[in-house]
């Protein structure tokens, strides 16, 4: 029962992280994107550690927000 709340927890908090980012991104609001990475990739990491998330999940989607921002200052 623990566990699985810790499960939710974390993986709830890694959703809602990655909503407010894309968001951002798609409000131009470029430079908070750019802040809010690191903390992104600490959420990605801490429930990739607590297995929530499988190792090549967790890369896979530090890549793709990754991408995706440098993409939008490209175009900014």
């Amino acid at each position: 029962m623990k566990r699985r709340l810790r499960n939710r927890a974390l993986k709830s908090s890694y959703k809602t992280e990655i909503k407010k980012f894309v968001d951002l991104i798609t409000e131009k609001k470029l430079d908070e994107a750019k802040n809010m990475l690191p903390s992104i990739h600490k959420v990605i990491d801490k429930a990739n550690t607590k297995g929530v998330l499988p190792k090549n999940t967790a890369s896979r989607n530090k890549s793709k927000i990754t991408i995706m921002l440098n993409k939008a200052l490209a175009d900014a």
